[in-house]
């Protein structure tokens, strides 16, 4: 489980009936088409000639499945959509809602580029980046980093951008022994920037090994993944992904090739681990730490409410039994999916996996709350298990996408569940009946996540004391207009980001920045908590031209939602 809302000119002119016009002008601006600084044909054809013609033209993923007849099933795969340069998972940020409107919809009659990038470097090879970079910055353009496009705050897609892309950075490599400075960090593996979770996972198990990562298939682990923190199934035990890489290799906004480590570039190294996709650099590879491969076992199972204060009542008695799995670790994703009003029926899907039991014993596990949703009048069904190499449980086969949506979230501290676990059923209640039609917890803190608050990075402390991660859900289809899509997402943000902030802890609460809202208002603080200060220092040691901006990503706020000029 990312900006559509579009600036105004380079220079705004605000009239007053009862006085002056009032110029307000932006401090710089990148160059767009028509502009007298950007590229003529002829420079577009150089940088093509130089990166040995890998430059392609981008466009959005409706208009380039229409050129390649996709099927049904290939609209919906994130394994394919990967393929495609302006394609993105989510596909309202290929969108520009306006005004005015810019899209390109299934169901339209025409197709505008809308939020989609012109170019694309298609690269392979360091070189090719450096040589995008170079000429990004010779001619002052707005640029976006992209592997896969799974990016829910449309961070890795910009209109007039031209697109750094990291998909075929293919390379595995696993190693017993990593040295940094002459000393052993222990097993671990490289990956490419281009290389899914699903690969790596495959790969792991033939090295009878295992890594932190998530279930999401087309997820890039040395992309957005552990920059914005990473949670796993498996974070208990391990801890985050942010909190298990060893070593980047990146190329930076002056064009050079750095290693980042403990040793080198430490400070960059530090703002990689969690502080923000997209804002440091062009990671070609990251190199993580490995742990032996494990058997788990996956529970499932379904609980169907019937009424509003029936799903109320089961959130309730969900958040006073998370505690029975801390002793042995467990992951677990609960997804709650509203009914057609709210107070209809609800169901709440249930993944738990526990590490080294088996079947038997991680039913045990999930007794008394299940016994407990029962006594509630709550139906229990398909309840199952399956037990194998952990790498198995988590690999899924694709990532469903091709749809619209956007989210909100926050950290939830173990402390609200120890000491007012109430407040979990009212915030529960408030979300349904301003109807939110899916809210998603993942138990992916606490344990290991909490025991590694001595590692110095950039992850937002408020994952130490979190237990949970939970996100509210708003989807549509294309029969929404654009105005309407405007007004959605607008009132989504005002009516379901504060009742979760509320429940988190307030204006301080923090949030999971690759799985959030585009529109958090303090964004600042909620992605990045007391670090944000050190990182944009960071970010003004490699990159003071601000050529690497992404919504909510550090030095954001000083430009405009396109981040074309400075405000």
């Amino acid at each position: 489980m990312f900006s559509l809302l579009r600036s105004v000119t380079a220079a705004a002119i605000a009239v007053s009936l009862s006085g002056p016009a009032v110029v307000h002008a932006w401090s710089r601006c990148r160059n767009q088409p028509g502009d007298p600084g950007y590229p003529t044909a002829a420079d577009w054809s150089t940088l093509n000639d130089t990166i040995y013609g890998r430059l392609v033209r981008v466009v959005p993923s409706v208009k380039a499945c229409l050129e390649l007849g996709c099927t049904e099933a290939q609209w919906e795969s994130g394994i394919f959509r990967q393929t495609i340069p302006g394609s993105m998972n989510a596909y309202n940020w290929e969108q520009d809602y306006g005004p005015p409107p810019e899209l390109c919809l299934r169901n339209g009659t025409a197709c505008a580029q809308g939020d989609v990038p012109l170019y694309a470097v298609n690269a392979t090879a360091v070189q090719h980046i450096q040589a995008g970079i170079r000429f990004a910055q010779d001619h002052d353009l707005r640029v976006v980093i992209k592997s896969s496009g799974h990016d829910y705050l449309g961070r890795s897609t910009a209109r007039n951008s031209l697109l750094l892309w990291t998909a075929y950075f293919k390379t595995i490599t696993f190693t017993e022994e990593f040295p940094i400075a002459g000393a052993d960090q222990g097993p671990a593996v490289t990956v490419g920037s281009g290389v899914g979770l699903k690969t790596i996972y495959t790969a792991a198990k033939a090295q009878n090994k295992m890594f932190v990562g998530g279930s999401a298939v087309t997820v890039s682990a040395a992309g957005g993944y552990t920059q914005g923190a990473g949670h796993s199934a498996f974070s208990p035990i391990y801890g985050l992904a942010a909190d298990n890489p060893l070593e980047y290799r990146v190329v930076l906004a002056n064009g050079s090739f750095v290693t980042a480590n403990s040793v080198s570039h430490p400070d960059l190294f530090w703002a990689l681990r969690g502080g923000g996709a997209g804002s440091w650099g062009v990671v070609i590879d990251a190199t993580l730490r490995t742990f032996p491969i494990f058997n788990a076992t996956l529970h499932t199972v379904n609980v169907l409410t019937a009424t509003l204060d029936q799903t109320v009542n089961l959130m309730a008695t969900h958040a006073t039994h998370i505690k029975d799995w801390d002793a042995v670790r467990a992951g677990q994703y609960f997804y709650l999916l509203a009914g057609p009003t709210p107070t209809s029926n609800s169901t709440l899907f249930v993944s738990t996996y526990f590490k080294d039991l088996d079947g038997d014993a991680s039913k045990a596990q999930m007794s008394s709350f299940l016994d407990d949703a029962r006594a509630l009048g709550a139906i229990v069904q398909e309840e199952s298990t399956i037990t194998g190499p952990a790498n198995d449980l988590v690999e899924g086969p694709d990532d469903q996408s091709g749809f619209n949506v956007i989210l909100s979230s926050r950290l939830v501290p173990n402390s609200v569940y120890l000491d007012a676990p109430s407040n979990i059923s009212i915030a529960y209640k408030r979300l349904l009946s301003q109807g939110v039609p899916a809210v998603l917890g993942h138990l992916v803190a606490g344990g290991q996540v909490a025991a590694n608050a001595n590692i110095s990075s950039a992850i937002n402390p408020a994952w130490r004391s979190a237990k949970t991660h939970v996100i509210g859900v708003q989807l549509w289809n294309e029969t929404l207009s654009a105005d309407d899509v405007q007004a959605l997402r607008r009132n989504f943000t005002a009516t379901v980001q504060p009742v979760l902030a509320e429940l988190a802890g307030g204006a301080s609460s923090g949030s999971y920045s690759n799985e959030a809202d585009v529109l958090e208002p303090n964004f600042s603080v909620t992605f990045y908590g007391p670090n944000y200060s050190r990182l944009e220092c960071i970010k003004a040691a490699y990159d003071s031209n601000d050529l690497f901006i992404v919504p909510t990503g550090v030095r954001s706020e000083h430009w405009d939602v396109e981040g074309m000029c400075q405000v």
